[in-house]
């Protein structure tokens, strides 16, 4: 448990850190009210060897990560990560679909879903992410646009 823990706090200290040195639009948020899709993405090569493994991701150039979790906003104002389904395809400049297989992803309290996705490097790629809490009857969708460059 201890060592899941570790993992887990590397793997968020990875993206954080990524997310310091990527520009703005490599991470974002939508409020839906109760509710809030909170969206991350970068190169799977940014992550540790040792956090890819751990977390059964692909660590190569051209690989990238989209990183999406569904938050509930609680009575004191605070945010909660709350389950749910997560559902969304990735589009390039020349319209080519590809669909995204979400994995959802539990450690403590935090829940997050993740997928991979082949990117050419300077390329322009556009996501539709469409989430549905647990219990919740509408869906929450965001689109959203990132180029990633291979390091």
């Amino acid at each position: 448990m201890i060592k899941q823990l570790r993992i887990f706090t590397t793997f968020l200290a990875a993206i954080l850190l990524t997310l310091a040195g990527l520009q703005a639009q490599a991470a974002g948020s939508r409020d839906f009210g109760d509710y809030q899709l909170h969206w991350s993405v970068l190169p799977s090569t940014f992550l540790s060897p040792e956090v890819a493994s751990a977390n059964d991701l692909q660590r190569s150039k051209g690989i990238g990560i989209v990183n999406i979790s569904i938050m509930q906003e609680q009575d004191d104002g605070t945010l909660k990560p709350v389950s749910g389904q997560v559902e969304g395809k990735v589009t390039n400049d020349i319209q080519q679909v590809n669909f995204l297989a979400f994995r959802r992803i539990q450690e403590g309290d935090a829940v997050y879903f993740i997928a991979e996705y082949q990117y050419p490097a300077g390329e322009l790629m556009t996501f539709n992410i469409t989430a549905r809490p647990t219990g919740y009857q509408r869906d929450l969708s965001v689109r959203f646009s990132h180029t990633l460059f291979s390091d």
